[in-house]
């Protein structure tokens, strides 16, 4: 099962568990309707839809809600503590969560302690606790954009804030920023780098790069990040691995967009609604290249 943790930009949502089932362009969690949006209610939409193409069960979500303060992320925190072992996850994403290091350690010490880790994926500000702790080599795949990725190869920043200007986060800077990621261990075992081109990549070499199809008004949507990060766990928690699973996602996202066609002013929901389809497509096209 896929556990997705994030949040929601609105202080007034209450900390829900359970699973999420995509209607329209909401997001339904028990009682509550969550429009889709970017952050992690797109991340969420996109996992549906790629669980549903891998023919595996839903995502369960673990979200509150959080305007940046840190409360709600607080309280998924604790939650994630207290219930490590009862969650039932073998496939655990963070995302859009306040980096707060001693919360962060809790959790990876509650997890290390299970009879059998989940396999760790975080994206956004899960992603920098990782990193700020020191333990990022702990986790399966971090998905930065290039400007995360930068925070990740700085050794030195302790936030994001302040990483150091010389390193330049622009596209074809990526593969020096992967490797100076890992030299100071900054990195997970694997990453899928969003941008451009979006690259595949471990301690040692690049695996792919993929830059097409390429649809530009996609550069300009909030979201779109968030959703190949969804399609990847949820394929990966379907049981593909994990490179194969990040190459598909990669690929479907992308042709996405050539099916919604959006323009800057589109909501990532256009992107999401085709994403099945676009899945099944490139699905059958990775099928027929080892025919």
């Amino acid at each position: 099962m896929l556990l997705i943790a994030g949040t929601v930009p609105d202080l007034n949502f209450p900390l829900v568990f359970g699973p999420a089932l995509l209607e329209g362009r909401s997001l339904k969690v028990g009682e509550h309707r969550i429009p889709v949006l970017r952050g992690t209610p797109a991340l969420v939409a996109a996992a549906i839809q790629a669980s549903r193409f891998a023919g595996s069960e839903p995502p369960h979500v673990l979200l509150a809600g959080d305007t940046g303060r840190g409360g709600g992320s607080r309280l998924v925190y604790q939650y994630l503590v207290e219930n490590a072992a009862h969650l039932g996850a073998d496939t655990l994403t963070f995302h859009y969560l306040q980096p707060e290091v001693d919360w962060h350690n809790r959790i990876l010490m509650a997890l290390d302690a299970l009879p059998r880790p989940p396999v760790r994926i975080a994206d956004a500000g899960f992603m920098y606790a990782a990193k700020m702790s020191g333990y990022a080599s702990a986790y399966d795949l971090f998905t930065p954009d290039v400007g995360e990725l930068a925070f990740l190869a700085d050794e030195k920043a302790p936030h994001p804030f302040y990483t150091r200007g010389f390193i330049l986060h622009q596209d074809e800077n990526a593969p020096e920023l992967i490797e100076r990621a890992y030299l100071h261990d900054n990195a997970a075992k694997y990453l899928l780098v969003k941008g451009a081109s979006d690259l595949f990549a471990s301690r040692d070499q690049i695996h792919w790069r993929v830059d097409a199809p390429s649809w530009e008004a996609m550069e300009a949507m909030g979201g779109t990040g968030d959703t190949l990060t969804g399609m990847a766990s949820a394929l990966i928690a379907g049981g593909m691995d994990m490179e194969r699973a990040c190459h598909l996602a990669a690929l479907a996202n992308r042709q996405a967009g050539v099916l919604a066609k959006p323009t800057p002013a589109s909501q990532v929901a256009a992107i999401v609604e085709v994403l099945f389809e676009a899945l099944k497509q490139c699905g059958q096209e990775k099928i027929r290249d080892h025919e």
